[in-house]
C-alpha cells in the first residue's frame, strides 16, 4: 500500500541484503540455483518481495543487526510444490510422472520448486523462515494441517535442525469458489491456525483485517507492510525473546451459554478488546444450524464477548469471519486481530 514510499526511502537500510531465487523448476535434486545478494535500494527494492521486505524492516530497526533475506517463492504454489519426492510418494492425489506434473498449472506443480529452488539453500545457515502460502491449497484443508507440518519437517531436516523458527500468514479474505458467503477459504484458515499445535516453534499470524471491500476479487490484497510487521513481532517475541512485544491477536478458547446468549473467552486479549460498539463478524446458530449475524457487546471487565439475537432464542454454536470473504474489526489493544473462529464442527 505505501510501494513508493517504501521504494524510495529504502537507501536508508544500509544493513538488509535481499537475495531473490528466479523460478527454477527441477525434476531432481539440485545443489545451486541462480541468484546474488543484492543491496537495499531503489533500484533493487521493486523485486523484493513486500511482505519480507518490511518484514525485514522491522527486525534492522528493532534489533540494529544487519539482516539477510532469502526469497525463495512461486506466486499461487502449492504446499506440496516445496515437499521433495520421497515424501509426495505417500499423497495418492499426487502423480509424479512427468505428465503428471505438466497436467497441473506451472504455479501448482508439485515437487519442482523444492528440487530446483529450495533444495539448494540448505548449505546456507539459516535464523528461520516465514512463510506466505495456501491459497491454491483451499479444498484440501483436511489433509493442509498435516502435509504442511510435514513439509516444515523435512526443511528442518535439509537444515539440520529441528528447531528453526517457522512463521507464517493466514491467507486472507477472498472469494474463493463457493462464494462470498462459502467457507472453503475458512477451512483452510482453520488449518492453517491449528498447524500450529503440530509444528514446534511455530507461529501464525491473521490477516483477516488486512483488506479493504473492493479487495474481495483480488488475489493480492495491497496490504503488505502490516503482513510483514506482524510475522517480524512474532520472530521479535518467540525468537528474540522480546515479550513486551505482542505477538498474537486474540484466539478463541471457550464458550458458556447463558440465558439466550453465547459468552466467549479468547486468549491473547488479557487487557481487553480495541472497540466497545460496532463490532462486527459474529455470527450464532439455533439448532437448525443456520448462521446469521449476531449483537457483540462486551462483558462488563472488557474481556469477554456476549452474543444474541432477537431471532434465535436458544443458541448452540458461534463462528467470527468464518466466510470466505468477511473481514472483522475486532482487535485486542494492540491492535492485533482476532483470529477467525468457530465453535461446532458442523
Amino acid at each position: 500500500q505505501d510501494a513508493n514510499e517504501t521504494i524510495a526511502l529504502s537507501g536508508q537500510n544500509k544493513g538488509i541484503r535481499f537475495a531473490v531465487v528466479p523460478k527454477t523448476p527441477a525434476y531432481e535434486p539440485q545443489e545451486t540455483c541462480p541468484g546474488k545478494w543484492m543491496l537495499s535500494n531503489p533500484n533493487n527494492a521493486p523485486i523484493f518481495s513486500a511482505t519480507a521486505y518490511h518484514f525485514a524492516q522491522m527486525l534492522y530497526n528493532t534489533l540494529n543487526v544487519p539482516v539477510g533475506i532469502i526469497v525463495c517463492s512461486w506466486g499461487g504454489s502449492r504446499v506440496e510444490s516445496w515437499t521433495n519426492r520421497e515424501i509426495l510418494e505417500t499423497y495418492p492425489d499426487i502423480d509424479l510422472t512427468q505428465k503428471g506434473i505438466e497436467t497441473e498449472h506451472e504455479w501448482k506443480r508439485p515437487l519442482l520448486m523444492y528440487n530446483g529452488m529450495l533444495k539448494p539453500l540448505s548449505n546456507f545457515t539459516l535464523k528461520g523462515f516465514i512463510w506466505y502460502q495456501g491459497e491454491s491449497n483451499v479444498g484440501k484443508h483436511d489433509v493442509y494441517a498435516r502435509r504442511f507440518a510435514t513439509m516444515v519437517e523435512l526443511w528442518r531436516k535439509d537444515w539440520k535442525n529441528n528447531n528453526l523458527p517457522f512463521y507464517y500468514a493466514e491467507i486472507a479474505p477472498w472469494i474463493y469458489g463457493d462464494g462470498e458467503t462459502g467457507i472453503s477459504g475458512a477451512l483452510l484458515r482453520e488449518a492453517q491456525f491449528k498447524a500450529q499445535s503440530i509444528i514446534p516453534n511455530s507461529g501464525m499470524i491473521s490477516t483477516n483485517d488486512l483488506v479493504e471491500e473492493y479487495e474481495k476479487i483480488n488475489i493480492h490484497p495491497k496490504n503488505k507492510t502490516d503482513v510483514g510487521k506482524r510475522l517480524a513481532y512474532l520472530a521479535l517475541n518467540q525468537t528474540y525473546e522480546l515479550k513486551s512485544i505482542a505477538a498474537h491477536g486474540p484466539e478463541y478458547k471457550s464458550m458458556e451459554i447463558r440465558d439466550g446468549k453465547i459468552i466467549l473467552s479468547f486468549s491473547y486479549a488479557q487487557d481487553g478488546f480495541s472497540r466497545e460498539n460496532d463490532i462486527r463478524g459474529f455470527e450464532i446458530c439455533g439448532s437448525d444450524k443456520i448462521f446469521i449475524p449476531a449483537s457483540a457487546k462486551l462483558d462488563n471487565n472488557n474481556l469477554k464477548i456476549i452474543l444474541s439475537s432477537d431471532k434465535i432464542q436458544n443458541p448452540i454454536a458461534a463462528r467470527y469471519c468464518f466466510r470466505n470473504f468477511q473481514p472483522g474489526n475486532l482487535a485486542n489493544t494492540r491492535g492485533l486481530p482476532v483470529v477467525p473462529f468457530r465453535t461446532d464442527n458442523f
